[in-house]
């Protein structure tokens, strides 16, 4: 009789102890689940936080190159503006040297 009690006393013992440790484990199961989706939100935030900042780079260099463009076009335009009065002012000045040579030429063929 005492092996039977000192035997339900043993199992007793160890269905209490491996239910304590169960409980300890899915205890720490819980913690490690909630740290992972607390890790997983954090790492969500970061990413969207870096794509935001990303975009908004993206955003102000094209903006930068759009504006750059427009002042190139903007360059050219006034470049070719100023080649055209620089060759109708040397068409004039020729025009001119041209007409006062015939002038020289017509007085000296006089005398």
């Amino acid at each position: 009789m005492k092996l039977r009690t000192i035997a339900a006393l043993t199992a007793l013992a160890l269905a209490t102890t491996l239910a304590a440790c169960g409980q300890d484990a899915k205890q720490a199961a819980d913690k490690a689940a909630a740290a992972t989706k607390e890790a997983a939100d954090k790492a969500a935030a970061a990413t969207k936080e870096a794509a935001d900042k990303a975009a908004a780079a993206t955003k102000e260099a094209a903006d930068k190159a759009a504006a750059a463009g427009t002042a190139a076009v903007d360059a050219t335009k006034a470049a070719g503006t100023a080649a055209v009065d620089a060759t109708k002012d040397a068409a004039k000045a020729t025009g001119d040297a041209a007409a006062k040579a015939v002038q020289a030429a017509k007085e000296a063929a006089k005398k």
